[in-house]
């Protein structure tokens, strides 16, 4: 059984240390705080195991390490993906302006109601599919549907057009 006591005074005497280690040996901080968070979220899952061990400090710097350079390497792969995917010589087709006026109205939008722009008018879902697909009640995905349709709009009409309802080859 977990001891919530011994685990705060094993994670008050050990972290700064622990965390010290792992920065510098992946040279990040940052990189360092998230992996040790982990690595003492995972002792303390375990931590009727753990702490039976010689040394459980090992244990979380070895974990935390180890996540650290997995997510290092995810990084990698990453990369290394996407530069496959450019090889030089590759012709990629150049974005078109209603695809970049498209996903600059998108950013315009709150996370929810660009989740279900694109669900409705990209993946081509109805309103009764995505309400079985996120759980969001029907009325709710209209209404979202609804704002966002008039946010984009305000970025993907030609403000004349839309202040005045004349586009600039009526006049």
């Amino acid at each position: 059984m977990r001891d919530p006591e011994d685990f705060d005074t094993f994670y008050a005497t050990t972290s700064r240390r622990v965390l010290a280690h792992v920065a510098m040996m992946v040279s990040s901080r940052a990189e360092a705080e998230d992996s040790v968070a982990e690595a003492y979220l995972r002792a303390w899952n375990r931590w009727d195991r753990i702490s039976r061990y010689e040394n459980p400090e090992a244990w979380v710097r070895q974990v935390a390490y180890r996540h650290a350079v997995s997510a290092w390497r995810k990084a990698v792969n990453r990369i290394s993906a996407h530069r496959r995917d450019t090889t030089p010589g590759q012709h990629v087709e150049a974005l078109s302006p209603d695809h970049v006026a498209i996903v600059a109205a998108l950013r315009q939008l709150s996370a929810n109601q660009r989740r279900v722009i694109v669900l409705h008018h990209i993946a081509g879902l109805s309103v009764a599919e995505i309400h079985h697909e996120t759980g969001v009640p029907a009325g709710t995905v209209t209404t979202w549907l609804a704002r966002g349709r008039r946010t984009m709009a305000a970025y993907l009409t030609d403000s004349e057009t839309y202040e005045t309802g004349r586009g600039r080859h009526d006049v």
